[in-house]
């Protein structure tokens, strides 16, 4: 099938993505191809972009968060049909593997191979220019057709709406999930957290719906901390200092039961600032994609050592995506999950460098690109 994606033909030279004519081929066994509704526009494509997630190889086609429906379905396919309302998950999940039998499928031995550059079985399921293209994700969501591994897609109900569902993909869980999960958040917990873009603002999310007693949210940009308080912030501030302040006067200088860290890149400096905001016994989640080569990280171990903190690393934010992503889904559709507030603007898939910088500025929480039917 011929139709059009956005390429990374020199992956780290900050270059920009190709709109271009692509080839997609059908779905081989264990596959769909699936009609896109939407894709959101996250800060891991990006880092493909800067170099912060070195690539190897090239072209990419890229996207991860995506929402559509099937419109194939290859052998062996048994969860799947044509027709059925399917949101992607950027890593994917076979349900056989040691991590996925134990509980962790966010951990799935599949999801190692999602930035190898090509399919599972080594494959490609995308050309362009005479060449093989690598799938972010094995998905490659910027293009409104994409072949996949059913292991990577999850079925929701009909009724859910596709654009907003395309978030539930990644963003939504790795931020609701580091709260819920990765930081086990309790009943009347004060909380901070770093950053509230796309995956932060669900970390305000699963703060609320853990029962937190203060959310404190840091962020420089002043719309992110005004959007802050619309989904359950208590206290949106803009430095390190501020909240530290803050945490110092609230806790009788306890410090917070949890801090989470999701901005858009993780330096060195970070992890240190997290841990003088927590308290002796509390958790610190690491949630954030960090330069590749970065080795120098500020930290007192000493102090560390004999605190009795937790400093808890959080994938996908620690979530089970078959289980998860319905449950999502379901809480939007009852009206206890924002999804739709996420979404700052849409944009057309030949705007997608204009969405890029738009994100790098700070400007959205989300922005989705809109596929034309």
């Amino acid at each position: 099938m011929k139709t059009v994606g956005a390429l990374l033909w020199e992956p780290g030279t900050q270059s920009g993505w190709s709109v271009e004519e692509i080839e997609v081929d059908p779905p081989e066994r264990r596959e769909v191809t699936v009609k896109l509704t939407a894709s959101g526009i996250c800060h891991s494509d990006d880092h493909l972009d800067t170099g912060d997630i070195p690539l190897g190889w090239a072209p990419i086609l890229g996207g991860h968060e995506g929402a559509g429906v099937v419109t194939e379905v290859g052998p062996e396919v048994t969860e799947l049909t044509e027709g059925d309302h399917v949101v992607m998950s950027f890593l994917p999940s076979c349900g056989k593997c040691r991590m996925c039998v134990s509980g962790r499928s966010n951990m799935c031995d599949l999801g190692a191979g999602v930035l190898a550059g090509f399919a599972p079985d080594g494959t490609h399921r995308v050309h362009a220019r005479g060449k093989g293209v690598g799938a972010m994700s094995y998905l490659g969501t910027f293009a409104p057709y994409a072949t996949v591994p059913v292991d990577a897609v999850v079925k929701i109900d009909p009724s859910v709406p596709l654009m907003p569902a395309s978030l539930i993909g990644c963003g939504v869980p790795t931020g609701w999930g580091s709260s819920v999960y990765a930081a086990d958040m309790q009943l009347g917990d004060t909380v901070v957290i770093f950053g509230t873009g796309g995956v932060g603002m669900n970390a305000v999310q699963g703060a609320v719906h853990r029962g937190a007693k203060n959310i404190v949210t840091v962020d420089p940009v002043a719309f992110k901390r005004e959007k802050a308080k619309e989904f359950g912030a208590t206290h949106p501030v803009g430095s390190f200092e501020e909240a530290r302040q803050l945490i110092e006067h609230m806790t009788n200088g306890q410090g917070a039961d949890r801090v989470i860290i999701t901005v858009d890149v993780a330096r060195g400096d970070i992890v240190e600032q997290a841990n003088q905001l927590t308290r002796r016994g509390g958790v610190i989640v690491l949630t954030a994609a960090a330069p590749v080569l970065q080795r120098d990280v500020q930290f007192d171990l000493f102090s560390f050592a004999m605190s009795g903190k937790r400093l808890q690393g959080s994938l996908y934010g620690t979530t089970n995506s078959k289980n998860d992503i319905p449950l999502i889904a379901d809480m939007y559709k009852n009206g206890q999950f924002k999804l739709d507030e996420l979404i700052t603007k849409t944009y057309k898939l030949e705007d997608i460098n204009e969405a890029f910088a738009d994100l790098r500025d700070g400007k959205n929480i989300r922005g989705v690109i809109v596929y034309d039917d």
